[in-house]
Parts: structure tokens; sequence; C-alpha cells
């Protein structure tokens, strides 16, 4: 059984925004399609009950170059680690400008999936286990695992705030460039198109309807072109199921000169059984930076901070700003 594979489409209009680059929320759910499928069949190549990859989590994903109209994506996704209970998936996209040749990776991600019976959905099947190429390969695939299984625990034990929507004449009453200006809400019935064969919805389509929320606050804050820069971990807490009302809410919470890290929860409220009450599903920070009409980048509003939760938000999101870059300088002093 093979432990890769891969899938390939052209970027037409409805997959960019209104200056031609592909949302990021377009490439995050090509990402997941292609994981949930690999996992998916990994998962079912031994014998007892069938079951349906669930994502249970994305690592942090750059966006290393924008795509474009037109552009041919090739998403390649490879099983690196399987723990008893969850698969690891590593994920490569390719964008390849079919008039010239030219080809560029944008994007590597990693992505956490939990197998459950279809069932019983509430029955985590046990996961086949992968031969590494050496016993450090299967180390460090071991190293990822306890790692992100602290950070999801970390995650969920500050995850009890619920955002009030803004409305339009709210907004109204709010000064440029303060949280409470560009803050937004999206409100979405899940469907049967949005969920796998189990009836909870696919990771993807969370993550689409994340970033789509996430931009409309970076365009409301610096009213230009916005692109996706890159994602922090994205931790799904709890299976959003059909029938479900989401609410997907972002806020800004941190400015630097040229980026904006935008937070994002999604809440979901099921109508048919109500008295399990809302509950939050997904959390993430989305970072943005604002382009020119030659897609360049542009300097970012100052975000003006009202009170002492919004001055503690910031100060949080400066030190993920900060340990971020040096990761990057570390990446790529590595490279030359």
């Amino acid at each position: 059984m093979s432990s890769q594979y891969q899938l390939s489409r052209i970027m037409r209009p409805d997959d960019a925004n209104i200056v031609g680059n592909v949302h990021g929320g377009t490439i995050l759910k090509m990402i997941e399609e292609a994981g949930c499928i690999i996992g998916t069949r990994h998962c079912n190549t031994q014998s007892g009950d069938r079951c349906v990859a669930a994502l249970a989590r994305v690592e942090r994903t750059d966006f290393l170059h924008p795509m474009f109209i037109g552009e041919v994506a090739h998403v390649s996704a490879e099983i690196s680690y399987t723990s008893k209970h969850s698969v690891e998936v590593q994920v490569n996209v390719l964008s390849e400008n079919i008039l010239t040749g030219a080809k560029k990776v944008t994007n590597k991600a990693a992505l956490w999936y939990v197998p459950f019976s279809i069932k019983n959905m509430d029955k985590i099947i046990d996961v086949p286990p992968i031969e590494y190429s050496s016993p450090e390969v299967e180390e460090e695939g071991k190293k990822r695992y306890e790692s992100q299984k602290m950070e999801r625990f970390e995650t969920k034990e500050r995850n009890g705030e619920l955002i009030n929507p803004v409305s339009i004449p709210d907004r109204h009453m709010k000064e440029p460039y303060t949280v409470g200006f560009s803050q937004s809400s999206l409100i979405h019935l899940v469907g049967p198109s949005d969920c796998t064969l189990l009836g909870f919805v696919h990771g993807g389509v969370t993550m689409k309807l994340m970033d789509e929320v996430a931009g409309i606050v970076a365009v409301r804050h610096c009213k230009t072109n916005i692109v996706t820069a890159s994602v922090d971990a994205i931790n799904f807490h709890r299976k959003i199921m059909k029938g479900c009302v989401i609410t997907v809410s972002g806020r800004m919470t941190f400015t630097s000169n040229k980026s904006m890290e935008i937070e994002v929860f999604v809440d979901a409220d099921p109508l048919v059984e109500a008295e399990q009450g809302k509950f939050r599903a997904v959390t993430a920070f989305f970072t943005y930076i604002s382009l020119d009409k030659e897609n360049r980048p542009l300097p970012v509003p100052t975000l003006k901070l009202e009170g002492e939760d919004e001055q503690k938000r910031f100060e949080e999101g400066k030190v993920r700003y900060l340990q971020n870059k040096a990761k990057r300088l570390a990446e790529k002093e590595r490279q030359q």
C-alpha cells in the first residue's frame, strides 16, 4: 500500500480574491483533502471496522509564495508517522505556471488525523504502523507526536472565551484601527456537502471559512489587498456535526510593521441536539501581509489598543511574532 498521494487542479477565479491571488483557505482546503484521503486509505488497510480519518491538528503552515488564477496546484501528501491512534501526514504544495513551465513550492504542512469507526463514530480505531527508513526517523516522529499532544492540551485549557458577533451599526461607532472596528464574524449552517461519510465537517471546509473571516478582518484594518502569510497551529478540539450552526469569529491581536496577526475561533451550536449547548470547536492564529498593486509588501497601520485584555493579547502576539521570526532566520541560516 502506497504511503503517498497527489492531487492537482487548476486555480479558477472563484478560488482567488479580486486581484487574482489565490485564497489561503483554498490552499488549506486542498491540503486537508489530500491528507484526509491518504490518512483514511492507510487506516483501512487492516481488517476490522471501516473508518474515516478526522483532522485533529494542523501544525504551523507558511505560505512561501503566492499562487494565482490559471496556475496548477500540485498537492503531495505522505504519511510520516503513526502512533496507536493517530497519523501524521506531511504535505507539500507546488504551483505550476502552465504557460511558462515555472514551478514554485508554495506551502509545506504537517497534519494529524484520528480514525473514527463508521459503525460507531465515538470509537477510535487503532492505526496500522508504517515502516521507517531508520530508528532515528521514527524517534523524531515520536518527538513531534508528543510535542503536538502537549500543545493541543495546553490550547484546550484556555479555550472557554466566547466572542460576541459585532453588528454593522456597532462597527460604525468604533474608531478605525481598533480591535472592535475590524472584528468580524461569519455564521454558517453545516450541510451534507460540508461533511464526511460520518456526518462531521471536513477540516478543510472549516479552515477555508476561518481564512475568509481572518481575511475580512485584515482588509477592514488596512483597506488594501491582503494575502495569507502563515497560519499557526490549528487545533480541532471537538467534531462539528451536520446540522450545526457555526459562528466563525476573528479579531486582530497584533500588528508589526508589515504583518497582522488575527485570532480565529469556531463555535458550534447544535440545532437538533440543543441540550449539548454551544461549544468551542477550533482555534488558530492567522498572519496576513498587506500588498500594493505590484504585490509588494506595504506598511501595516498600528493597532490601537483599548483596555488591559487587548494589551495582554498584543504582548502575547508580539512574543509569537518574535519567536517565529527567529525560527525563520535560523532556518534560512541552515539552508545557506
